[in-house]
Parts: C-alpha cells; structure tokens; sequence
C-alpha cells in the first residue's frame, strides 16, 4: 500500500473521528476482503488494533496470519472483552450493525468508522461515488472505462472488485467507488467530486428496518458538496434532489439534462441538452435500462469534466458484465440470456422492461423479505411463460395467481433450463433474471450464473 503523507491523514482521521495513533485501539470486525484491507491500512499507519469474526476459520485467516502475526486475532464467536477494550469499530459491509455485542459497545462509547470513511480521509483525488439497487456495477465499470478512454488515471472499487483500501495502492488522477447500503449506513466522510443513486427499489429488507431507511441510507451518498446526478425516472431518487447542489439530471422517459430522443433523421440518440452524444443503436447492450445506466455515466464523467466524445467511443465498445444481461447462446432461434445478478425485484423488472417481446422468465431463489406482489405488473406485460426455482418460489407464484402467465416449478437450474427450452419458439428470448439471492442453491449469483450458462450449453446438440 501506498500512503504518501501518513501524518496529513492521521490528522484527518483524528479529526473527523477522535482516531488518534496515541491512543485509539480500534477493533476489526469481520476477517473478509474488506477487513484485511482494513488491517493492512492500520498497520501501515502504525494504529493499535486487533481482529475479531465469528466463524472459527474465517475464510482469509491464512493470509492474515501470514501478513500479520502479531496481530490479536479473536475468532469463533464475539467475545465481549475485545469489544470492552475498543475505542472505534471498523464493521465490515457483511455484518449488521443490529448485532448485540456491536450495539452495545456502541453504547459504551465506541465509535464506528468505516473503510469507506478511512478511504475518503486518505486521498486528494477526487471520487465519483456510485450507488443504487441495481445497475450500480454496470455504471461503475463503465464510468472506469469512460475515464481511463479520457485519458486519466483510474483506480475502480469499493463494493465492485478491489476493496477501497487496496486502492491506495494506485496513483490516480481519479477513484470510482461502487457502494452499497450496508457501506454507506457506516460512513460519514465522504465528500465525492460526484455521485449518483441510480434508482431505489426493494431489497435487503432483511437488513433494513423499511423502504424508507434504505433510501435514507443510499442518499448518504451525496453527503458534501460535490455534484448530484439523479434519476429523474425514480420518484424517491428524484425527491433527493437539492436544488443549492450542482445537479445533472438523467431520464429515458422525460427531458433532464442526459435524455434519449429521437431526432430528425428517425434514429433515437443518448442526447446532453441539445447535443447527440450517441445513437442507441451503437450501445451494444441489451435493454432500454442500459441506456439509462449510460446517460448516467455520462453525467458523472461530464461532473468531473472528461471530454464527452472519448466517453462516447468508449461506450460504443463496452460489452457489459458477466452474469448482468448477458447473452448466453442462440439456440435453435431461441436467444438465452444470463442475468443473475439481478438479486432483487427491481433488477428483474429492469431487465423485463427492456424487452419488446415478451420473454420466457426463469426467476426464484431468497427473497430477502422483499413482496414478491411488486413482480406481478412486470410479469403479467413481458413474460410468456414463467419458470421458477429455490426457496422463496411460492411466494412468486402466490403473487402470480390470477396473472393469466404459466408458471412451472423446476427442482433446479438444469431442469429450469429444460422446462424453459420446451417452452421457447424460434424468436424467443429466455432470461434468468431470479429477482433473488442466491445463497439458497448456489454459492452466489456467479455460480448460479454459471450453472445456467453450463445447462444451457448442454442444449447444443
């Protein structure tokens, strides 16, 4: 890691959080990709601190001893002591803050800071800071490639690939950070050049006590004074909107600053005021929410002045993410196409409304408290057919009751596939878009977009 001016940001942290090297002990807790990072910037600052998980083995525990063998390591469970001792937590993404032995050592005093919040004390660079409930991966990873085509220095992380920290390690012109709720709920520091919430919709109802908190909690994003870009197309993104900010709007549905029109040559195009950026057309992505998810990379690469037509050259070329809209095989005519990420109810309906055909569905897995009812609208317009899967499926059905769309139960992903190909005609599209987790059947959403890819593979004759 590289930390140039130790003494500039041990002063900030001492006074943005009381982390004073004298005599602070911070305690981390959660021994994942975010808490070794966290580990390797506190001994590289000279900070007292120790580890803590609650699994006998956490899943880096190698690498840690390895790195740090002197480092107080607790492990099997959350022992009160070490809590007792601790002046700040650093609480990794992964764990609720509702946990009780947290809670009560906040009570006691400790404070929480998060990775995020050492990040944003650390750097000079400025930071395009990008969340929501979905799309946020395909606009960090494409806001990376606008910038680095504008011929800048780019260091890309946060909640998408390398943790924040690690990214000290690079020597950039500018940091793009993809950060979820349960990051944001933690941090207090950041001051992003510009940020964006893409668009709120129900998830991890498990971790947050209601819609309303979520939200809360994602429009933390936009704490400083650095440029808003809002989704004039999602109510609750748009009520975020402060008119004393620097503000750029995005729509696919209504004029803002970043639109879609189409203009008098019959061809719609990604338009910035009265300026054609890009014909549709040469987006090469499927469905209508990536040209939303392009006009907003669009806005921040224009919040922090990258030249406009080296973003556009570089989105004519990007091809997306693995598993997010992913176009598999043609099969027989039948077009199949991966998107297992898409992890919630708005992610699915996303990919639904991109389509001008209906689609055969194949969704299902871990709900995450989220009303499957919200599916129905979507469902009932787009879907042909309707294949479901996993844990929380009868929840998708009893909502689908009364919708007029057949639904069919598969045991797994390979039956799902084959229950689907039965169903498709030449001209098809067959989505997986489960609108839930994964954890119920599958490792995570890459192994669950994995297996799909191999079972559908299996069709080739």
């Amino acid at each position: 890691m590289t930390i140039v001016d130790t003494q500039a940001i041990t002063d900030s942290l001492n006074r943005h959080f009381a982390l004073d090297p004298q005599s602070a002990k911070v305690l981390v807790v959660g021994l994942g990709n975010t808490g070794l990072s966290v580990a390797r910037y506190l001994q590289k600052l000279g900070y007292r601190f120790a580890i803590i998980d609650s699994r006998d083995q956490p899943p880096l525990i190698a690498e840690f001893l390895e790195q740090m063998p002197d480092t107080p390591l607790f492990t099997g469970g959350f022992d009160d002591a070490a809590f007792q001792v601790a002046t700040h937590l650093v609480v990794s993404p992964g764990l609720s803050l509702n946990e009780k032995a947290i809670m009560k050592a906040i009570a006691n005093g400790s404070k929480i800071v998060s990775d995020i919040d050492l990040f944003a004390c650390s750097v000079t660079a400025p930071i395009i800071a990008i969340t929501g409930s979905n799309g946020k991966s395909t606009v960090t990873t494409m806001v990376g490639d606008i910038t680095k085509a504008a011929g800048k220095r780019v260091a890309i992380g946060g909640n998408l690939g390398v943790p924040a920290l690690d990214l000290l390690e690079h020597d950039a012109d500018l940091y793009v950070l993809e950060l979820s709720s349960f990051q944001l709920e933690r941090t207090a520091a950041l001051n992003a050049a510009a940020a964006t919430v893409l668009n709120v919709s129900a998830d991890h109802l498990d971790r947050h006590a209601d819609m309303a908190e979520y939200a809360q909690e994602k429009q933390r994003v936009f704490r400083g004074m650095g440029a808003m870009v809002i989704n004039m197309d999602d109510p609750v993104v748009e009520a975020m909107l402060d008119k004393g900010r620097v503000t750029h709007t995005f729509s696919i549905k209504t004029s803002a600053d970043f639109y879609l029109a189409v203009q008098d040559d019959g061809n719609e195009y990604l338009m910035h005021h009265n300026e054609r950026l890009l014909p549709l057309a040469q987006l090469p992505l499927e469905g209508r929410h990536n040209a939303a998810n392009a006009l907003a990379a669009l806005a921040l690469g224009v919040s922090v002045g990258l030249d406009k037509q080296a973003m556009c050259n570089a989105l004519r070329t990007f091809k997306g993410l693995e598993h997010r809209m992913q176009r598999v095989a043609e099969i027989r005519g039948v077009t199949w196409v991966n998107d297992s990420k898409a992890t919630n109810i708005g992610a699915c309906v996303a990919a639904l409304q991109g389509y001008a055909r209906k689609v055969i569905l194949i969704a299902g897995g871990q709900a995450k408290g989220a009303d499957m009812n919200e599916l129905t609208p979507a469902i009932k317009a787009k879907a042909k057919g309707v294949v479901l899967m996993g844990k929380d499926a009868p929840l998708i059905e009893e909502a689908l009751q009364g919708s007029c769309v057949p639904v069919y139960s598969a045991e797994n992903i390979t039956q799902a596939v084959q229950i689907a190909a039965s169903l498709a005609s030449s001209g098809d599209s067959v989505l997986l878009s489960p609108a839930c987790a994964s954890l119920d059947q599958f490792k995570n959403y890459e192994d669950r977009g994995n297996k799909f890819t191999k079972a559908v593979l299996a069709l080739v004759p």
